[in-house]
């Protein structure tokens, strides 16, 4: 196993796949920090936080679950709530299906595990036409979640042992809503996109006095319902055409 992880960490794709990830993570440790900080000092623990930071994997639905465990909501709007939130992922995955497919379930479950936003983002990049190259994809896929995964636990980590002595004023939480939206702009990459997302922040802003963070489910709802509503009114070789000429 010590010779497959050395071969894999030689191949010029792995080496690829870290270095393009390098440049993108600076916001997402930030972010990680924050996170690790606002886990400890919503009551949940050190212990609770380490196991939270590292079997859930997703920060966006930690942060947003983190005040319903804080205000004692109801499991099932903790539940609804994430689940809403890493609705992303169901739609990462049936793209990365195309190209993993072929490999063992419990292959596939691995990197489902470690799958994340900016390494869809990348990945796609590099491959762009859907078609399975294990051989290349693979040692590229690995390379870019060596980085990311570090990238996002150790500082979370560290935030959750030191978030005592992390000053709350000192601003971190807007260099990761920095990186959020810079990732979430690189996802608009046409109108129905792009239209979905502004009904999201709107619904989000008008919504923002409901309890238990309700407004995120309504932003969520809102902009699946409009990104169907354009689907069939606006086909995807229009909608595309449309964005590229706007």
């Amino acid at each position: 196993m010590a010779e497959g992880l050395k071969a894999l960490a030689r191949h010029p794709e792995f080496k690829r796949g870290a270095k393009e990830m390098l440049g993108i993570t600076l916001g997402i440790s930030a972010w990680g920090l924050v996170t690790g900080v606002a886990m400890v000092k919503s009551g949940l623990g050190v212990g609770l936080s380490l196991l939270m930071s590292l079997v859930v994997f997703a920060g966006s639905s930690q942060l947003a679950s983190l005040p319903l465990i804080a205000s004692g909501a109801p499991m099932w709007v903790l539940w609804a709530t994430a689940f809403c939130v890493n609705l992303r992922f169901v739609i990462f995955s049936a793209q990365w299906r195309l190209y993993f497919a072929p490999l063992p379930r419990a292959q596939r479950l691995l990197l489902g595990y470690f799958a994340a936003d900016l390494n869809y983002v990348a990945f796609l990049k590099r491959f762009p036409d859907l078609k399975p190259d294990p051989e290349r994809q693979l040692p590229y896929f690995w390379g870019g979640v060596a980085v990311n995964w570090f990238a996002w636990q150790v500082p979370a980590i560290a935030g959750i042992l030191l978030a005592d002595r992390i000053p709350t004023n000192w601003g971190l939480g807007f260099a990761g809503v920095l990186a959020l939206l810079g990732l979430t702009y690189s996802l608009l990459k046409d109108r129905n996109s792009r239209v979905a997302a502004a009904v999201a922040s709107c619904a989000a802003v008008a919504a923002y006095a409901l309890p238990l963070r309700l407004n995120i489910l309504v932003a969520i709802a809102s902009a699946v319902a409009i990104g169907l509503l354009m689907e069939r009114w606006l086909p995807p070789a229009t909608a595309g055409s449309n964005g590229r000429s706007a």
